[in-house]
């Protein structure tokens, strides 16, 4: 099938309400409740599945999705194996990463050989595309959808920079056995296997903080975004004082991968007080254990990741309401995620008309949506990553420590929803190597223009679609004779117009 061009004029019609919110029902239908279910919790729905779960009951949907190890996701664990990143460990990275470098010198010392990047930097470069592009695939055909999305959630609020030195090979194992393991778990669980991590540990300098040389940047961070938010009630001197706690919390050779390693000789043994609590002299690493249970626990805690929580699965602007129910959870759980989850789930704010179709999609949610309206089966090239990486989400390359933006106003702007539809049309029409698409599964192909638009309407955009869009559609379709371009086209311009990039 040839490339699809989107006219210009179509482009501004179609984004010309920019990403209003879309047609909201008075009175939620099975349906509409599983559609909006699965925008939020899931990465959007495939083909049949809004029928599946409304027939299932949508609230069992969430309960199944709550308890993700018991929902079987055999195709997921099948396309795992085929990424070669997974089957290196932390010390197997570090390796091919100085070998790489080595590489790297030699052939600038040799001003007459090839400079083309020799096989082991170009092995090094297609792991590191198969971490983002393994990241995408899960997401897109993974039956645990709400586990991959808190993955996400957890990925941005503990940020890791792949860009920085070692974190080139630590990053891997930081995704897999410090954020997966423990994405529906316990937060004081997480929090302190975060704080142990190599990967964290070198990305805010703790590695190097010492009782002579304090390092403040990862006692910082712990404050402002981890834990208490930076409204949180702390001050400079609880700053210094956790960083003194954190003294000797380091990694083992750590340009060889190595463990989480805390260096007694090295830590301050003075007394310390945060927030209020002392801390006696003469304590060793279990004092930072002490001080990470302690602000998992803190009210301030406990709001500020709750009001994340609700941004991000309620409103960018969340209701008050939606937070103190997942304060009372977390308190009566003493911070079970997946209690926290249940209260936001069953607020009466997640099931308010105004909240659907009231958030924008980040572009990692909105290519893997799309991916998964057409039904896609992406396989390990890691063009899907990289179509995220150019729709301005670079996976794991945020280089600040507060991750990728929530909110609307980080992604809505003409420039990218311009990009967005060119990305969708390309999708639509097959364009996306490595992504085999299934229109088959959304409408036929012999449908005339009124069946066409109609199928969209109803399973992709669950019925939300404008009279704006649908004259378009309308208008773009007569020009093409073709029945399989014109479906192509239908679907890319559905994909890539306002109605979709609502969830």
């Amino acid at each position: 099938m040839k490339t699809l061009v989107v006219p210009p004029l179509v482009t501004a019609l179609l984004l010309a309400a920019s990403v209003g919110a879309g047609q909201q029902p008075p009175v939620l239908t099975p349906r509409d409740s599983a559609f909006h279910a699965l925008n939020r919790l899931a990465y959007g729905p495939r083909p049949g599945e809004v029928e599946r779960v409304a027939q299932e009951g949508v609230m069992r949907w969430i309960d199944r999705q709550l308890a993700p190890d018991q929902i079987a996701d055999g195709d997921r664990a099948a396309r795992e194996r085929e990424f070669r990143v997974l089957h290196y460990d932390r010390g197997d990275l570090a390796q091919l990463y100085l070998d790489a470098q080595r590489e790297r010198r030699e052939r600038k010392a040799d001003t007459t050989a090839d400079q083309t990047p020799g096989p082991v930097e170009q092995q090094g470069r297609r792991l590191a595309g198969q971490l983002a592009e393994l990241a995408v695939v899960r997401a897109t055909i993974s039956e645990r959808q709400l586990y991959e999305v808190m993955v996400d959630f957890w990925t941005n609020h503990f940020n890791v920079f792949l860009g920085k030195g070692a974190d080139r090979f630590l990053l891997p194992d930081y995704v897999e056995h410090v954020i997966r393991p423990h994405a529906l778990g316990r937060f004081e669980d997480l929090l302190i296997a975060t704080a142990e991590s190599p990967a964290m540990l070198f990305y805010l300098d703790n590695w190097e903080s010492v009782a002579l040389g304090l390092n403040e940047n990862y006692a910082r961070e712990l404050l402002e975004l981890h834990t208490l938010g930076v409204d949180g009630g702390y001050t400079q001197q609880d700053v210094i004082n956790v960083a003194r706690i954190f003294t000797g919390w380091s990694i083992k050779r750590p340009r060889q991968g190595g463990d989480f390693e805390f260096h007694e000789s090295v830590h301050d043994e003075g007394e310390k007080q945060v927030l209020g609590v002392g801390f006696q002299a003469s304590h060793g690493m279990d004092e930072g254990i002490r001080l990470l249970k302690l602000l998992a626990n803190q009210p301030a805690t406990m709001h500020h990741v709750s009001q994340q929580l609700c941004e991000r699965f309620v409103s960018d602007d969340p209701p008050d309401g939606c937070v103190d129910d997942a304060v009372a959870a977390w308190r009566r759980s003493h911070g079970d995620l997946r209690q926290v989850l249940r209260a936001i789930f069953t607020s009466p704010d997640f099931w308010a008309p105004g909240t659907l179709g009231g958030k924008v999609k980040t572009p990692l949610e909105f290519v893997v949506s799309a991916a998964r309206a057409v039904g896609a089966d992406p396989d390990t090239n890691p063009r899907l990553a990289q179509l995220v990486a150019r729709l301005g989400e670079p996976l794991y390359l945020h280089v600040a420590p507060d991750g990728y933006p929530e909110k609307q106003d980080a992604w809505v702007n003409s420039g990218a929803l311009l990009d967005r539809m060119n990305a969708a049309v390309a999708l639509a029409a097959g364009n996306v190597p490595g992504l085999v698409v299934h229109l088959d599964s959304i409408v036929s192909p012999s449908a005339d223009a009124d069946r066409l638009v109609a199928a969209l309407d109803e399973r992709i955009l669950g019925g939300t679609l404008s009279p704006n869009t649908r004259k378009v559609l309308r208008e773009q379709l007569a020009d093409v004779g073709d029945p399989l371009q014109a479906r192509a086209l239908a679907v890319g311009l559905a994909i890539g117009g306002p109605e979709f990039q609502r969830q």
